[in-house]
């Protein structure tokens, strides 16, 4: 797909645009509902969708179909990341009313820095063709990974904080307390940062973790730059709503990490079928409208099983034991 520096310089304004109206909209700090979530959470969906049929019309199917995969594989990898968004926000001890806030910024700070991470990707993909190996055998690895830490016992249970953080701390101070949504203080004299700064620091140098598995992830899917910024940019824009949509679903979702395993076991295989065939071996190459099927099924069936051995659980835990009497009232009832 041929992107003019127009086209990209639209779409960045676009895309800046649609920011400065959630910002504005949600400047004043306050709880989230789970209605306000809801609607925001199908705005952003909608409005990729939108994005998506405007490349079927412009640029024809290959791109929207490129575009719908890597999306909703960037949206599901983004789950992932609101467990360890739960852990900091509990670390730091964030007040309700400015989680939204330390969100919107933290996810400002990771789209920049993915940004960095898929123009470098784009340029390493255009000089080196055998870096779909690394990039494939990367993401088997990773999908093996995420089997192993979810059948230990899955998500760590504390944050803890990153050296970059660390140093930055001891660089200019930490408040001891919240100022509102002040991001620097006077104190004794000396400008330091509030834990709202740095909460804001957390949440956007932690995504860069998660940046260096969905980074390659979506270059299986498609090694158009434009395709896989977009595809990014929708995917975090729309992460803020989707913690307080499903904050209270992500520990009912216990199959998540074994779905995307699944699913980067599945794209790590596509890369290296595409570098063999790049490099004349004769292998068949898996097509886009495969790829999406495979990822919405997987996705689909992960959910479901995840939803029902939660509830076994929960009417496990909530009958009785064997070993218990029950009473005449508990018999009546």
């Amino acid at each position: 797909m041929q992107v003019t520096m127009g086209l990209w310089a639209l779409t960045v304004v676009g895309l800046a645009a649609l920011i400065a109206v959630d910002f504005f909209i949600g400047r004043k700090p306050h709880e989230v509902s789970v209605k306000e979530a809801g609607i925001w959470t199908a705005v952003w969906i909608a409005l990729a969708g939108l994005f998506g049929l405007g490349l079927l019309v412009f640029g024809g199917g290959q791109p929207a179909g490129e575009f719908f995969a890597g999306f909703i594989t960037e949206k599901s990898l983004s789950v992932d990341n609101l467990f360890v968004f739960v852990l900091i926000m509990a670390k730091f001890a964030v007040p309700t009313q400015y989680q939204q806030r330390v969100l919107l910024v933290g996810v400002l700070i990771a789209l920049v820095l993915r940004a960095v991470f898929i123009a470098a990707g784009a340029a390493i993909i255009a000089g080196f063709s055998w870096v779909f190996y690394l990039f494939g055998a990367f993401l088997i690895y990773t999908a093996w990974k995420l089997v192993q830490e979810a059948r230990a016992g899955g998500q760590d249970e504390e944050y803890e904080e990153n050296k970059l953080l660390k140093a930055t701390e001891r660089r200019f101070g930490v408040a001891d307390r919240y100022h509102g949504t002040k991001l620097w203080i006077q104190q004794n004299g000396k400008r330091v940062m509030t834990p709202m700064l740095v909460v804001m620091l957390a949440i956007g140098t932690t995504d860069v973790l998660f940046a260096l598995d969905s980074i390659p992830a979506i270059f299986g899917l498609t090694q158009d730059p434009y395709i896989v910024f977009t595809a990014n940019a929708f995917a975090l824009m729309g992460l803020r709503q989707l913690y307080f949509l499903i904050g209270g679903l992500l520990k009912k979702l216990v199959h998540l990490s074994y779905g995307l395993s699944i699913i980067l076991g599945f794209i790590g295989v596509k890369l290296v079928l595409h570098a063999l065939h790049e490099s004349g071996v004769h292998v068949p190459e898996i097509s886009i409208p495969v790829s999406l099927g495979v990822i919405c099924a997987v996705l689909i069936v992960t959910t479901i099983t995840s939803l029902t051995a939660t509830r076994r659980q929960t009417a496990a835990e909530a009958a009785p034991s064997g070993g218990e009497v029950m009473s005449k009232d508990d018999v009546d009832a």
